[in-house]
């Protein structure tokens, strides 16, 4: 690799894996919607679904109904039990949704949203509306009223489905009433609306928008009619294929940009490409006449407004197409090939664009089964009861599992020895695999069956003992983490996306695992690093921009059709590439040095002492953390200490500062010299969603809690810098 001026330019020997290098080779554009017609899907029905086949998530839905009528594809606890749901009968639900969301009259592009836990009623929806050439608009359930208020104006959006009136009756109370929406959906009442009761139907004198699901949806359909839609489904295929959109060389290949999602232009209220060309905007159809809509659609109508976290700002709605999420759906299965055997266990939010292109759209292009999780609080046994093959993950959930592990067994005894002797010899058989270290040694080869066996198992069996895929996506995994699961067997794979890719950029395959960087880019997914080292992104999965947002649109995706991330990247020699910090995050020290502070905030919250961190330092001499402390571990420390837990001042007693910052050195130890922390300030009020100092999927919201903080940050650097403590806590 070589540099010239400030943009990395990779060599050619690297170039056919997506890099970009100096003599660039771009792949061929997709055909635009109707050029070509398309022969109908050969593949046989164990195959997945190829986007050009699909054609759109429509289309998607339709041939994967009629090739596996019925085959298991979801499975959710429902009255004391799981309950089975084949594709079949899935079809004859989305018609109920369909004839619902079709009465209430809306124009083809109009945007309808959504605010549900994952389940059978999302998929629902979602394809419902999807059918009628509405845009969905997902929604987190455990967002703010404030952000949900934003989103649902910003959007324009005419429908809301609710979980609860719960969310209603807190969004109004500081929220005008959102003249645009006209109608809202409960799928059940708590009584927070005024005027309705638990289990009765919301007051029409209140607001005649507002009704219960139950009493929205149309009846449940005769066995009948439900053969007839599966003689409907039945027949899509082949009208589908011949109008699809996707080009005969599509297949293999996947595309570039320049195919595409079209460019935004400049527009004074929306997206120009928000209503199918067939439909324009100046003439809304009304969608009870437009019953083949979906077997018509281009593939680069937008198919849904995903919003940002809003971590530094507003929230802002990214236009994805139907190209954009099939396409990167494919280039996941083509770089871990699914089995239509497969098990998903779906906890992630269907409102993240990963867990909705990854966890959703792709098992159905793969004739896969999902499984929807009753909550997180109870993941661990609906692991052992799902007993999962493929598990899409954040990295909290991998830290939490190894930080209960290496709580229980403590630093010393028999147990505590086993399983760091197996995690070492794992590790060594897993890098010797690969070709990376020499082979095993006999010894260790005996040692390691016996060891995997009486340990490593045994703790794989916690996460069901059938895994064959362990995903890890969203942000850094941890190395020690990665390194851990890996030696005990567990097939972990990484990855990198954002939102405006559709989400997935790049992913290892779970031989490919290698511990700080995020595999190369996915096929038909190009690379490069430009300007700061920041990782630029093209490709058939890059969004056309923000809804409403032409200024922050072109200054997210150049001209030549190039996403800026705004993460800070590496590419190695393999074109493996590693993200080192996020751009506008970077802490610029009074000396000079640039330090990404999310790598250091994750190798905090290892600490079990510390729940959440943030690290300081712009502009000053030395770095500080605010850090949230765990109860369990802060009571056992204050015992320790001789401290009152329950006492405020305890967080401020040198003895307890000191323990604090020679367990954050601890864990900062293979950080360079100046990426130390030199001071903390301790707190045990938690950093949420409803307090406004964390984003729906996790993230710090950094001005939020600078400003919380602010006072008591000023107050550490008005003190001379302190040294480094050495004390054992």
């Amino acid at each position: 690799m070589r540099h010239r001026g400030r943009e990395v330019v990779v060599e050619a020997r690297i170039r056919d894996r997506g890099i970009v290098g100096p003599r660039r080779r771009l792949l061929p554009p997709l055909a635009r919607s109707g050029r070509r017609s398309q022969a109908p899907d050969p593949r046989p029905v164990d195959e997945p679904i190829a986007p050009e086949a699909a054609g759109t998530l429509t289309g998607l839905f339709r041939l994967r109904v009629s090739r596996t009528p019925r085959a298991l594809a979801y499975r959710q606890f429902e009255n004391g039990r799981w309950r089975d749901y084949r594709w079949h009968e899935i079809a004859a639900e989305v018609a109920r949704w369909r004839a619902g969301l079709a009465a209430e009259g809306f124009a083809i592009g109009d945007r309808v949203a959504m605010s549900l836990p994952n389940g059978v009623d999302w998929v629902c929806f979602d394809q419902a509306a999807l059918t009628l050439g509405l845009v969905t608009v997902p929604l987190y359930t455990t967002d703010s009223p404030g952000n949900l208020a934003h989103i649902l104006a910003d959007s324009g959006a005419r429908l809301v489905l609710l979980d609860s009136d719960a969310p209603w009756a807190a969004l109004v109370a500081q929220a005008d009433p959102l003249p645009a929406l006209q109608r809202v959906l409960f799928r059940r009442l708590t009584g927070a609306v005024p005027g309705s009761a638990p289990g009765s139907a919301p007051s029409s004198a209140q607001d005649p928008r507002l009704r219960t699901l139950d009493d929205w949806l149309p009846a449940k359909p005769t066995s009948a009619a439900t053969a007839e839609m599966e003689q409907t489904l039945a027949k899509a295929p082949s009208t589908l294929a011949s109008r699809s959109g996707f080009g005969s060389g599509f297949g293999s290949r996947f595309g570039s940009r320049s195919g595409s999602t079209p460019r935004p232009t400049s527009h004074p209220t929306s997206h120009p490409r928000s209503h199918p060309r067939s439909h324009p905007s100046s003439h809304p159809a009304s969608l009870a006449s437009q019953s083949e809509f979906d077997s018509a659609a281009d593939p680069d109508e937008l198919a849904t407004l995903v919003y940002t976290s809003g971590t530094t700002g507003r929230s802002k709605g990214v236009m994805l197409s139907h190209r954009n999420i099939l396409t990167n759906a494919a280039a996941v299965i083509a770089r871990i090939p699914p089995r239509p055997s497969d098990v998903f266990l779906s906890f992630l939010p269907l409102a993240h664009a990963f867990e909705r292109t990854v966890g959703h759209y792709l098992p159905m292009m793969a004739g896969c089964t999902i499984a929807y999780a009753r909550s997180i609080d109870q993941l661990r046994d609906d692991l052992m009861t799902i007993r999962p093959t493929v598990l899409l993950s954040v990295p909290r959930v991998y830290d939490k599992v190894y930080l209960a592990i290496q709580g229980k067994l403590g630093s010393e005894g028999i147990q505590r020895r086993l399983l760091d002797t197996t995690v070492r010899i794992g590790w060594q058989r897993f890098q010797a695999n690969q070709g990376r270290q020499a082979p095993l040694s006999l010894m260790d080869q005996i040692r390691w069956s016996l060891l995997d066996r009486l340990v490593a198992r045994k703790i794989r069996g916690r996460l069901g003992g059938r895994l064959r895929v362990a995903v890890s996506g969203g942000a850094p995994l941890s190395a020690t983490v990665g390194r851990f699961f890996v030696g005990l067997g567990l097939p972990l794979t990484e990855g990198y996306g954002l939102t405006e890719a559709a989400p997935v950029v790049t992913g290892t395959t779970p031989p490919g695992f290698r511990p700080g960087w995020v595999g190369p880019p996915l096929p038909g997914v190009e690379v490069r690093l430009g300007a700061q080292q920041e990782l630029c992104v093209r490709g058939p999965n890059v969004c056309a921009g923000y809804w409403q947002q032409t200024a922050a649109t072109a200054q997210a995706i150049d001209a030549e059709g190039w996403l800026h991330t705004g993460d800070i990247g590496e590419i190695d020699d393999d074109g493996f590439i590693g993200i080192r910090g996020r751009l506008k995050e970077i802490i610029v020290t009074s000396t000079g040095e640039k330090i990404p502070p999310t790598e250091m905030e994750s190798a905090l919250t290892m600490e079990p002492l510390f729940d959440q961190a943030m690290v300081v330092g712009e502009g000053r001499q030395f770095l500080a953390a605010v850090l949230v402390l765990s109860d369990a571990p802060w009571r056992r420390l204050a015992a320790r200490l001789g401290l009152d837990p329950d006492d405020p001042s305890s967080l401020a007693d040198p003895l307890a500062i000191d323990a604090a910052l020679t367990r954050a050195a601890a864990r900062l130890s293979d950080f360079p010299g100046y990426a130390q922390v030199h001071a903390v300030h301790l707190t045990r009020s938690a950093w949420t969603i409803d307090n406004g100092l964390i984003t729906p999927t996790m993230k710090l919201k950094r001005p939020e809690l600078m400003a919380e903080f602010g006072p008591a940050l000023e107050a550490l650097y008005s003190r001379p810098r302190p040294a480094l403590r050495g004390k054992s806590g």
